[in-house]
C-alpha cells in the first residue's frame, strides 16, 4: 500500500504496479502517465454469505510502532532530517493537482458500501476493526494491472482503490489481506511521504528550476523508505489475517499467479524459493548484484518480502501482540 506537499495528500499502491501511484505489494515506480485499460470483470450475484474472517481477534490499543518494521523508523527519521522537503513538496503539489488525483481516481470506479458488493465492504470494515481504524471508503476500479492503493486529500477522509485484476487473482481471504497491507498505510502516517516519493520521482523532472538534479538526489533515499514501509504493512497484513501463509500467497500470486493456475501454487515451495535467493545472494557478488536489483524498486522483492514475513510470524513480537489482543463480536452475515 504509500507525494504530498501540505503534508496532506497522499497516494499509495500495494501491489505489482508500474504505475506512479506506488505503494504496492510489490513493484517499481516509473514515470508512464496514468491510464488504465479494460479488461471484463464481473462479480456476479452476491449472495447472503457469511464473513471469510481471517481472525477472531482484535487490537483496540494497537500503535503503529507495535508493528513498525525497524528499517521503516529508521528510514523516516532520515527522510524528515532532510532539509526544506516540506517546502520543495509544497512547490510541487497544490490544491489543483490534489483535486485532479481525487477525481482521477473516484470519477471511473465502483464506491463499495453496504448495498454494492457487501462482501468487500465487510472484509474492509473487519479489517479496520482489528487493527484498530477507521475504515476508509473503498473503491473497486477496472483494471488489468494487479494492484491496490490508498489516497487521502487534505483531510479529506482516505479512500483504497482496488483493481478487478487483483479481485480476480486472489482469494477473499487474501483480499483481505491486501486492504489491510492498504490500511497499515494509513495507520503509520505513511501517506506523506508516499506522495513525496511519487510527486518528486515522477513529476519533478518537469518542474522548471528544480529538473532532474531533486529527483535523483532523493530518489535512491525514497525507495530505501518505500521498500521498508512495505515491509511494515505487510505485518498489518499478518495481523488481520493472523496467517503468514495466506499474505505469503498473495506475494506469490503477484510474482507470478494467474487465476487459472491459482490452484497448483505452493507457498511452502515458494517459501524454500525465498530462502535460495538468499543464499545465491549471499556471496561478495552476489551481495553487490542483489543491491543492484533492488536499488531502482520502490518495492523489494516478492520472495524477500515472503521470507520477512515468515520470520517475523514466528517470533516474539508478533506473539506479544497477539497475546495483547482481545476477541472481537461474533461474526455476522452480510
Amino acid at each position: 500500500m504509500a507525494c504530498c506537499v501540505p503534508l496532506s495528500s497522499s497516494s499509495s499502491s500495494v501491489l505489482l504496479s508500474q504505475k506512479p501511484e506506488t505503494l504496492s505489494f510489490g513493484c517499481r515506480v516509473s514515470s508512464d502517465k496514468l491510464s488504465f485499460g479494460g479488461s471484463s470483470f464481473k462479480f456476479g450475484t452476491i449472495k447472503k454469505v457469511q464473513s471469510c474472517r481471517a481472525a477472531s481477534v482484535a487490537f483496540r490499543d494497537l500503535d503503529a510502532d507495535d508493528f513498525r518494521h525497524p528499517l521503516d523508523k529508521q528510514n523516516t527519521l532520515i527522510l524528515r532530517a532532510i532539509p526544506g522537503l516540506n517546502e520543495v513538496g509544497k512547490a510541487l503539489l497544490g490544491t489543483v493537482t490534489e483535486q485532479i488525483m481525487l477525481l482521477e481516481n473516484i470519477g471511473t470506479s465502483v464506491l463499495v458500501s453496504k448495498n454494492q458488493l457487501p462482501e468487500l465492504h465487510q472484509l474492509m470494515t473487519e479489517a479496520a476493526e482489528i487493527l484498530n481504524i477507521e475504515a476508509p471508503d473503498l473503491y473497486v476500479r477496472q483494471s488489468p494491472v494487479p494492484n491496490a492503493y490508498t489516497l487521502a486529500i487534505s483531510g479529506k477522509k482516505p479512500f483504497v482503490v482496488v483493481h478487478t485484476s487483483l479481485v480476480e487473482l486472489l482469494t477473499r481471504k487474501e483480499l483481505q489481506a491486501v486492504l489491510a497491507h492498504e490500511l497499515g498505510h494509513l495507520k503509520c502516517d505513511h501517506g506523506v511521504w508516499l506522495t513525496f516519493a511519487n510527486i518528486l520521482t515522477v513529476g519533478a523532472y518537469t518542474v522548471p528550476g528544480l529538473g532532474g538534479l531533486i529527483a535523483q538526489s532523493l530518489e535512491e533515499q525514497l525507495f530505501r523508505w518505500l521498500r521498508a514501509a512495505e515491509l511494515t504493512c505487510d505485518r498489518a497484513a499478518l495481523l488481520v489475517t493472523q496467517d503468514p501463509k495466506i499474505v505469503i500467497s498473495v506475494l506469490m500470486k503477484l510474482a507470478g499467479g494467474c487465476p487459472s493456475m491459482a490452484d497448483q501454487l505452493n507457498v511452502d515451495a515458494f517459501l524454500d524459493q525465498a530462502r535460495s535467493y538468499d543464499k545465491a545472494s549471499s556471496s561478495p557478488v552476489g551481495w553487490y548484484i542483489r543491491n543492484a536489483q533492488t536499488r531502482q524498486l520502490s518495492h523489494p522483492l516478492p520472495v524477500l518480502r515472503a521470507r520477512e514475513i515468515d520470520d517475523w510470524s514466528r517470533g516474539h513480537d508478533y506473539k506479544a501482540l497477539l497475546n495483547r489482543a482481545i476477541k472481537m463480536k461474533s461474526v455476522q452475515s452480510v
